[in-house]
């Protein structure tokens, strides 16, 4: 499937989940810890079973490849990322919180050229630049 096609499918079910997981914390009196752990549960089930056929590369993935997921994956986006977009959703209108947090394309964007050595072109500035742009007009 096409990539960009995918990009925008994960961007709509982000949102919308948002939506859910917002009402969900607020109908239930949830805190926000409650609601990642509800979320995480079911999505480790759901991507065990579907990855299950995949299980046998893990160990020909090595060490240093693992080490990155769990520190990334794991620690960083999956658990101080959502605790902290819990956090926002519960305290805070959506169309406050969502174009702030989901502004990690740009910290992707960053961590490519800077670490990753990816090219940092016009289009990418532009890009950056609209983008800011626009989060300014809907969170102001």
């Amino acid at each position: 499937m096409n990539p960009q096609l995918l990009a925008l499918l994960t961007a709509a079910a982000w949102g919308i989940g948002g939506y859910f997981e917002k009402k969900g914390l607020h109908l239930g009196g949830l805190s926000p810890q409650m609601g990642i752990t509800i979320r995480t549960a079911v999505a480790l089930v759901i991507l065990g079973t579907v990855s299950f056929p995949q299980w046998k590369t893990l160990p020909q993935a090595g060490p240093k490849a693992i080490t990155m997921m769990v520190l990334g994956g794991g620690v960083v986006a999956g658990a101080i990322g959502m605790l902290c977009f819990y956090a926002a959703i519960k305290g805070a209108p959506l169309n406050r919180v969502m174009p702030i947090a989901f502004t990690s394309p740009l910290f992707g964007a960053l961590m490519g050229i800077i670490i990753g050595g990816e090219p940092l072109t016009w289009k990418v500035v532009m890009g950056t630049l609209l983008t800011v742009a626009g989060i300014i007009t809907l969170t102001i």
